[in-house]
C-alpha cells in the first residue's frame, strides 16, 4: 500500500517541483527587466533634468575612458538649448546574460532648425558592469564589442538605427534630414 502511496503522489509533487522552479526563474527574470527599466527611467530623468553629471556615471568604462566628464557635459549643455525632454515610453525590455535592449521612444519639443514636436524611436543598449547596468546607447564601439562577444544575442537584437519623427498635421513623419518619409 506504501509503494501505491509513493507512486500516486510523485508525478504532482515532481510537477510542483518544476513549477516552482520554473516560476523562480521567470521571477529573477521580471527582476532583471524591472532593474534594467529602472535604470533606463533614472538616465531619462537625469537627461530631462540635466544632471549630466549622472548621466556620465551611468555610461559603461569604456565609454568614460574614451571621453572624458567635463568634454560630456560640454556637449550635452551645447545640445540642451536645441531641444525639450517631455517623456519617455518604455516598451519590451530584453535581458540575456550581461546585456540588455530596451525598446523606447523619446518625445519632446525641438527649437532648431525649426520648432516642432519631435519622437525618437531607439532601442537602449545596457550592459552590466560590477553588478550595476550600464547605459550603452549611442557608443556603437562599445556596443558593437559585446554583440561579438554575445552572438546569439546580436543575432536576436541586432542594432537598429534611431528613427526621428515630426509631428506634421497631427501625424508623425520620418524626418530623414532635410526630407520627410511619408
Amino acid at each position: 500500500m506504501k509503494t501505491n502511496f509513493n507512486r500516486c503522489y510523485q508525478a504532482p509533487f515532481a510537477a510542483i517541483v518544476v513549477f516552482v522552479i520554473a516560476s523562480a526563474s521567470m521571477v529573477a527574470q521580471s527582476s532583471e527587466e524591472s532593474a534594467v527599466r529602472a535604470v533606463v527611467q533614472q538616465v531619462f530623468s537625469q537627461l530631462q533634468s540635466h544632471d549630466y553629471s549622472s548621466v556620465y556615471n551611468s555610461l559603461p568604462s569604456s565609454t568614460r575612458t574614451r571621453m572624458s566628464k567635463s568634454r560630456f557635459i560640454s556637449a550635452l549643455q551645447r545640445a540642451q538649448d536645441r531641444y525639450v525632454l517631455d517623456r519617455i515610453g518604455i516598451g519590451k525590455v530584453r535581458v540575456a546574460g550581461d546585456l540588455a535592449v530596451v525598446d523606447t521612444e523619446l518625445f519632446g519639443r525641438i527649437s532648431q532648425p525649426f520648432p516642432a514636436e519631435g519622437k525618437i524611436v531607439v532601442q537602449q543598449y545596457l550592459v552590466r558592469e560590477d553588478g550595476k547596468w550600464r547605459v550603452a546607447t549611442g557608443d556603437n564601439g562599445t556596443i558593437q564589442r559585446f554583440l561579438k562577444s554575445n552572438p546569439s544575442f546580436a543575432r536576436k537584437f541586432p542594432i537598429r538605427p534611431p528613427r526621428v519623427y515630426i509631428k506634421q498635421n497631427d501625424k508623425w513623419v520620418e524626418f530623414k534630414g532635410l526630407e520627410f518619409k511619408r
